[in-house]
């Protein structure tokens, strides 16, 4: 937690649960990220948290966007972005929303089959478009991507020829390590899969200039990570190692790794309590599953905790679940958190590097509640 949003929480006390976002850290790692990868362009993944005051100075200090729907690309649009630092980044897309951004001036595609090929040709002719490669789900990868995007080597290959003979701009291809990859490591094989592809089309006539590389870099949860330098020195050498000196266009689509550790969702405790004599406590927080804390699906994202009673008495197991009148919304059961053992309702648990993938996930009234409210100081 940053010096100003404790001073923020101290000073205005806003009603919990809230989602705390310190600006001057997103800038921080965003110049940060510039600096440590030269070569590549950013394109901040809005989906990871999209508050209009993040979008705003990230459009001003130079930043491009990666969207997954046309009301993304309006946002970015709003918040000063103009349509050459837009990517519209899903490769599942209505050929009406395909059509609304090729007429708002958005002129680079992502895709992975021919269906999604052939709406491109109809709704944005000449458009530079990127083939998604695929790759199977990484065990490094605290949320893991693979199966639902993507498409294999060969078929990105044949699809790649297509699209320049359908009168749209072959461009590059594209991949993902899998969100939160804690392994430096996975970068080399992904890179080097790229380049072969490079290869093999410079030698059908299809000359490919753009490489994205995608997201991945962490946030600080429980569950170790690599560092975003080492993530940033391991990529840089793979790029160097496949390509040499025919490096394409770079392009990065952060989004965990700029805005998590820059904000926090504080939360209260609702009811302590025990289900059987002996069994394990429970403590029930007004925050949970629905209110922005999906990823804590599966026990996949490990957020790190604190407590108003740390450090005051001893601590135990502890089972975390959400307030929601659903079974589901048990935060963690496995995960052997230990919390203060006279902590009760009223006392407040905060849930550090909270910023990405929290407040976009919060259902709209599940039970009746509001979306998570969120504060950018």
């Amino acid at each position: 937690m940053t010096p100003r949003i404790e001073k923020f929480l101290a000073d205005q006390r806003p009603a919990t649960p809230c989602l705390v976002m310190d600006l001057e850290m997103v800038r921080e790692n965003y110049l940060a990220l510039a600096r440590s990868l030269p070569q590549a362009r950013i394109f901040y993944a809005m989906k990871a948290n999209p508050a209009p005051e993040i979008m705003g100075m990230l459009a001003e200090i130079g930043s491009s966007f990666d969207t997954a729907s046309i009301y993304e690309i309006r946002e970015a649009l709003a918040a000063g972005a103009p349509p050459s630092r837009i990517s519209f980044g899903n490769t599942i897309k209505k050929q009406t929303d395909i059509a609304a951004a090729y007429a708002l001036g958005v002129r680079l595609f992502a895709f992975d089959s021919q269906g999604e090929l052939d709406k491109l040709a109809v709704a944005a002719p000449g458009a530079k478009v990127y083939c998604r490669i695929r790759f199977e789900k990484s065990k490094t990868a605290d949320w893991p991507l693979g199966g639902k995007f993507g498409c294999s080597m060969a078929m990105a290959e044949e699809l790649l020829v297509s699209a320049g003979k359908m009168g749209l701009d072959p461009y590059g291809v594209s991949f993902h390590v899998g969100s939160q990859q804690r392994n430096a490591g996975e970068w080399d094989m992904a890179v080097g899969k790229a380049a072969m592809l490079f290869t093999n089309l410079r030698e059908r006539g299809v000359n490919l200039r753009l490489l994205n590389v995608g997201g991945g870099l962490p946030g600080h949860y429980m569950t170790e990570a690599a560092s975003h330098a080492e993530h940033a020195s391991a990529l840089t050498a793979a790029l160097n190692k496949h390509f040499g000196n025919r490096l394409p266009e770079v392009l990065i689509e952060p989004g965990r790794s700029l805005v998590a550790d820059a904000g926090m969702i504080r939360s209260e405790v609702v009811l302590v309590s025990h289900k059987i004599e002996g069994g394990p406590r429970w403590v029930y927080l007004d925050a949970g599953k629905f209110g922005g804390l999906i990823e804590t699906m599966d026990e996949a994202i490990k957020y790190r905790l604190r407590t108003s009673r740390d450090g005051q008495g001893d601590s135990s197991r502890a089972i975390i679940a959400g307030p929601t009148c659903d079974e589901v919304d048990v935060l963690y059961q496995e995960t052997p958190y230990a919390l203060p053992d006279d902590l009760k309702p009223g006392d407040t648990v905060d849930f550090l590097s909270a910023g990405a993938y929290t407040s976009t996930y919060c259902s709209v009234a599940f039970n009746g509640l509001p979306p998570l409210k969120t504060y950018c100081v």
